[in-house]
């Protein structure tokens, strides 16, 4: 008999708890189509919701009001400025083209930089009408609060889940309340020995565990609905034993302290039905992800801490990380289908946007608690990974424009979906105004056409409107810079001429891999709309080196569009040709770029000179700490034979050469 079996056998008492079926039905969509007539003949498909405005809903609305204003006040005079100083051209049709592009665009650009100034305000100034930690951490938890921690996951490294789930666990048990969680592993895995290698890792874990914390795993035969499918299944069989449920991804490692926390949260504020985290990237040691990780710790702050400043109860989601009330879940988050054929219909992917948006109409807040420490996650370890995670984001975000006109969502979750559109929309947006630019003025060359100067024929008041477009693009970044200056942190991040300089390596790094991002998610836009197939699948969890033939293979055919558009452009204008040089040039360099990124020896050389470094790396919490000592699996008869090193060991791991991937 096989090992696994005997395994299985020894365990399928207490594979799972004993079911308790709970009702978790999913109502029809109404569709764009049918709110807009109803809208439209003044019909109300859904009550309006009659209560007294708590103030938090009061300030939010100002700062709504405000966003709003301060945005369109950008990009109008922004645009208005464009329309004085541009030639005049003799094609209207592209003319209008350009300004329409410039004026979302720069929206969209305003919209950033306000959310990242509100950020910084938060920064130096505590939002008093954000969660209070303090008051949390000092209530005492009955014993009604009852918490199940799932993960959710499916043909993953097994080691890698493992690790860090049991440094989860152990935090948990060393915590204030271990018996009021029970933590769970949904498995959706098809491959039947990847599946032997969860049920033996999870026999370790309970047995390493012993009764200081309960750990169940559970295989999902029929895989339907992906993640939120698994995540549906769980409420329908054991959610009634729960008030609560804590969703992690299989990269999720989170603090005794942070579960605990969130709990005090919920039982403080009895109608939130959501609390998301705002999980910290750490563990590989790629000069990419190592960039993905500053960035997030340094600038992705600001634009967390001002997304919960101007959205307040009415937060994102994003779908792990996070605690759910678990009755009004069940009872009004399930999702239905999309009806109709294509690439917009179907499953609906990217579940948590909205699944935050049928809570809050349910009467619910969601919440997001950018301050509380101890929750983790990983970054994909390449470009190429990135992008594959991007395309998977890219189709689910572009689904959910359907939804909204969904009757009963609040005017903040509207946007939220349209931003999620945006986030790809913005890419061909860019494309099509570059293009439009770039044929205007092919079609109108200025009249000192023998210059090879790019800046040849254009008033000084357009440059500066350029300037002004960067400057609200990188301004955040030193904004970040500052507030971390300010608050004293910079010990954390290897000292202030570090962080200095790891924040121009990682802004010129982002410089060029901007354009490859544009170009692949124009690509993704395009075979989303047209419904060619998408593989879903889960990123991967190790640090991979790229291999030269597969960066080729993928990047390639943009290689070689660009270096034809480019050479097209320099025969028929050369200075029009200098403008293509910040896309064309990264674009060109795109296969080397992504295979240099992709190794872990150079980011391990720019840890040694303290560049990138976060403050989990710094001061290492005690629950990272315990994943990297998980990392390599004790399992080694069950280990597959060219198994990668576990990624949280990364975070601590000295100079010395080791067995790992490079």
């Amino acid at each position: 008999m096989n090992p696994f079996d005997l395994i299985s056998l020894n365990r399928s008492a207490t594979l799972a708890p004993t079911i308790r079926r709970g009702s978790m039905v999913s109502q029809p969509w109404v569709g764009f189509i049918n709110s807009l007539k109803a809208w439209l003949q003044g019909k109300r498909l859904s009550p309006p919701e009659l209560h007294e405005s708590a103030p938090w809903e009061r300030a939010a609305s100002r700062r709504r009001v405000t966003l709003v204003t301060l945005i369109c006040l950008t990009a109008g005079s922004a645009t208005m400025l464009l329309v004085r100083t541009q030639p005049v051209w003799d094609h209207p049709v592209l003319r209008l083209a350009q300004l329409l592009l410039f004026g979302v665009l720069f929206a969209w650009v305003a919209a950033g930089f306000f959310t990242a100034l509100m950020g910084f305000w938060v920064q130096l100034r505590p939002d008093r009408y954000a969660l209070s930690l303090a008051q949390a951490r000092t209530l005492e938890l009955g014993e009604d609060a009852r918490t199940a921690v799932i993960m959710p996951i499916c043909n993953e490294n097994v080691a890698t889940v493992f690790a860090g789930l049991r440094a989860t666990c152990e935090s948990l048990a060393a915590s204030s309340d271990p018996h009021l969680f029970d933590v769970y592993v949904l498995s959706d895995t098809n491959d039947p020995g990847i599946r032997a290698h969860e049920q033996a890792a999870w026999s370790m874990l309970s047995d390493a565990l012993g009764t200081r914390c309960t750990v169940y795993y559970r295989w999902r035969q029929r895989r339907t609905r992906r993640k939120a499918g698994n995540v549906a299944d769980f409420c329908r069989r054991w959610g009634r034993n729960y008030r609560y449920m804590v969703v992690l991804d299989a990269d999720s490692v989170m603090s005794g302290e942070s579960l605990t926390t969130l709990v005090r949260l919920m039982e403080i504020h009895p109608k939130a039905g959501i609390i998301q985290t705002a999980p910290q990237t750490c563990g590989l040691d790629t000069l990419h992800a190592r960039a993905q990780q500053f960035a997030g710790r340094v600038t992705g702050r600001l634009f967390t801490a001002g997304m919960q400043y101007w959205q307040l109860g009415e937060s994102h989601y994003w779908g792990h990380n996070a605690i759910i009330r678990i009755a009004p879940f069940m009872k009004h988050c399930a999702l239905s289908p999309l009806p109709g054929r294509g690439g917009l219909s179907g499953d609906i992917l990217s579940h948590d946007f909205v699944e935050a948006a049928l809570m809050r109409r349910a009467g619910y807040h969601t919440w997001l608690v950018p301050s509380l420490e101890g929750s983790y996650e990983q970054q994909p370890p390449n470009l190429i990974e990135e992008l594959q995670r991007d395309r998977r984001w890219c189709q689910g975000n572009l689904k959910n424009i359907r939804l909204i006109a969904e009757p009963g969502f609040q005017a903040v979750h509207r946007v939220m979906l349209a931003t999620g559109v945006m986030a790809y929309l913005s890419a061909p947006l860019w494309l099509g105004f570059i293009l439009v630019s770039l044929a205007l003025r092919l079609l109108n060359p200025p009249a000192a056409t023998a210059t090879l100067s790019p800046l040849a024929g254009l008033p000084s008041t357009l440059i500066a409107l350029w300037m002004v477009t960067l400057a609200l693009l990188f301004l955040p970044r030193i904004l970040a810079v500052v507030a971390i200056l300010w608050q004293r942190k910079q010990r954390s991040y290897g000292g202030t001429a570090q962080l200095i300089k790891g924040t121009l390596l990682e802004t010129g790094l982002s410089v060029l891999q901007a354009p490859i991002r544009m170009m692949a998610h124009t690509l993704f836009v395009l075979t989303a709309l047209t419904g060619i197939g998408l593989d879903w699948k889960s990123p991967p969890r190790e640090a991979r080196t790229l291999q030269w033939n597969d960066a080729a293979r993928r990047f390639l055919p943009l290689v070689s569009s660009m270096m034809a558009l480019l050479l097209t452009t320099f025969l028929t204008d050369h200075s029009a040709a200098w403008w293509l040089l910040p896309i064309g040039l990264p674009l060109l360099l795109a296969i080397p770029l992504s295979v240099l990124t992709s190794k872990s020896r150079l980011g391990r050389r720019l840890r040694a000179l303290r560049l990138l470094v976060t403050p989990a790396e710094c001061h290492a919490p005690a629950v990272l700490q315990r994943a990297r000592s998980y990392s390599v699996p004790p399992l080694s008869e069950w280990t597959p034979p060219i198994a990668p090193l576990a990624p949280w060991r990364s975070l601590y791991r000295d100079n010395r050469v080791y067995s790992g991937v490079s």
